[in-house]
């Protein structure tokens, strides 16, 4: 293909996903130069239109951004009024009382909130400030500049045949430039992690860790409804397996968002988190609770998990990686929102800064202090701990040593200083041959659903005839190395049924359903030889999450 001419757009800061750190980020810009050039593009057909996290928020971060929400009729309408802490046998619960748990760990003061919705106010905002916001507009390429810096993004390129030459309606898209470049892709954003490999972000940092975060909203009966009722469990079903738990959060109009967590380093390639989930529902507390409702919504999307010793370096020239292209989730918490809109914050009043000093194009140290020296890093200090402990120890040692280190942490200290995580997740997978099959029952189709029936339910869609979006980089790998050897683990790990093995003429063929995808990313991250890349798909295409 020949190269591309583009016309090009010229602002004093660009940003790359309608996030609440994108969006934060934006709406801090204006605030403090109503001047200001910026535009936010976002590869959803609507701002929220990708985001799954239906979540319990702590408003810290909006306290900071816009003191006066409420007023301003921010959707954080449920409070959360009971905390509820579960673990969970096979056919029975033990409550874990909360007056042993660090105060981090209280939800006093929380929402439980559709984030979905809570971006969709922030927008309303950011455009009543002058932000130019442009859905639909997914960013393919980084553009660089001539001494290497990150100049700006290309966005908009529609209209690719199937064999990524232009097609009869070929749009060739334009370039966004910026004094500097915002990116706020969420976890495992394909130019973040182009960032991160060409300035060698991770130099010195734990690998990132994951999990697999996946959700449906059901619409139950009255009468079992608990407005703003918090519970989350750990243990059944998924045991030695691996690592995770649920949540199960009752917002307003009688719906509840059910949602189950498998931390991505699991052992066991026969390990299908999507059917653990479905599994988990036929447990008597959920199968109580859901019986007599319906499933209205699902999604699912990838989790940063690896924590303050896993955050990359944020910054390179001309370029800031900002909330969850970070990894800023507190996980005992299971919160990362708060971080995302602090994140925000913080890197645009480094770029004011910046800009209001004649500079452009260099590297936002200010940012970088500010997160690990400010109120992300202590918060994300004091569970550092957490995860690790999990990972190497178990769950028993994750509640007693990990309760123990953030009580100490809160106090200002810590026994075990900074724990490790090792391997990363994709490394963590080990041979077939060491391990047994999984026998999953069978979906029921009222508390449990198979995969492909539960995808009609994200609203995804892409279009058929543009060149598929996950790239294999060897495409004999999948069947002569990851079938025999790891048992094909890509058709359980994708919790859309994506990947898939087929025989034909007596040979095993690799076929990848693109069109199911959730972008949630957790082939990027889990495939044993790192052979699968996701990259982004024309703008609007992907799931069409409503209130999620």
């Amino acid at each position: 293909m020949t190269q591309v001419e583009r016309e090009a757009m010229e602002y004093d800061v660009v940003i790359v996903g309608a996030g609440p750190a994108g969006l934060s980020a934006a709406i801090r810009l204006k605030q403090l130069d109503p001047e200001r050039e910026v535009v936010v593009l976002e590869k959803g057909s609507e701002v929220g239109a990708h985001i799954l996290s239906g979540a319990v928020l702590d408003p810290c971060g909006l306290d900071a951004l816009i003191p006066d929400w409420k007023e301003k009729g921010a959707p954080l309408n449920v409070p959360v009024k009971e905390d509820n802490f579960y673990m969970l046998g096979e056919a029975g619960k033990v409550r874990i009382p909360n007056f042993p748990m660090p105060p981090l760990m209280n939800n006093h003061g929380n929402y439980i909130v559709s984030m979905g919705n809570v971006c969709r106010w922030m927008a309303e905002q950011a455009e009543s400030l002058g932000v130019e916001i442009f859905p639909g507009m997914a960013c393919s390429e980084l553009v660089y500049g001539e001494n290497g810096e990150v100049k700006g993004v290309v966005a908009g390129e529609f209209g690719k045949n199937a064999d990524g030459t232009p097609g009869p309606g070929y749009e060739p898209g334009m370039e966004l430039h910026g004094k500097y470049v915002f990116l706020s892709e969420g976890v495992r954003g394909s130019l973040s992690k182009e960032v991160i490999a060409k300035y060698d972000l991770s130099k010195g940092k734990e690998p990132q860790k994951y999990g697999l975060g996946m959700k449906e909203i059901w619409e139950i009966d009255p009468e079992k409804h608990r407005e703003g009722t918090v519970t989350h469990t750990m243990g059944w079903p998924l045991g030695k397996n691996a690592g995770g738990g649920s949540f199960i959060y009752h917002l307003d109009n009688n719906q509840v968002y059910v949602g189950f967590v498998v931390h991505l380093n699991y052992k066991n390639p026969h390990l299908f988190p999507y059917m653990e989930f479905q599994r988990f529902k036929h447990h008597p507390v959920v199968a109580d609770l859901l019986k007599g409702g319906k499933r209205v919504a699902y999604g699912a999307r990838a989790i940063s998990e690896g924590g303050y010793q896993s955050m990359p370096k944020m910054v390179a020239p001309g370029v800031a990686l900002l909330g969850c292209s970070v990894g800023m989730v507190n996980v005992p918490r299971i919160k990362g929102n708060h971080n995302a809109m602090l994140s925000g914050k913080a890197a645009a009043e480094a770029a004011h800064a910046a800009i209001e000093g004649g500079r452009a194009s260099d590297e936002l140290a200010d940012y970088e202090t500010e997160v690990r020296n400010g109120a992300i890093g202590a918060d994300l200090k004091k569970v550092r701990n957490v995860k690790p402990l999990w990972s190497k120890y178990g769950l028993t040692a994750s509640l007693t040593l990990g309760g123990l280190d953030m009580w100490t942490n809160t106090l200002g200290f810590s026994f075990f200083g900074t724990i490790g995580h090792g391997k990363n997740d994709a490394e963590a997978t080990e041979p077939a041959s060491k391990h047994k099959e999984i026998d999953y029952p069978k979906p029921d189709g009222k508390l449990s659903f198979d995969r492909l029936t539960n995808v009609s339910f994200s609203m995804t869609n892409h279009e058929e005839s543009q060149p598929a979006h996950l790239k294999l980089k060897d495409p004999k790998i999948p069947v002569e190395v990851n079938l025999p050897k790891y048992a094909g683990p890509s058709a359980r790990y994708c919790p859309a049924g994506v990947y898939e093995f087929v025989e034909k003429d007596g040979e095993q063929q690799f076929v990848i359903n693109f069109q199911n995808c959730v972008h949630c990313k957790t082939c990027d991250i889990k495939d044993p030889t790192q052979n699968i890349v996701w990259t982004t798909p024309q703008g609007g295409d992907g799931p069409n999450y409503p209130n999620m």
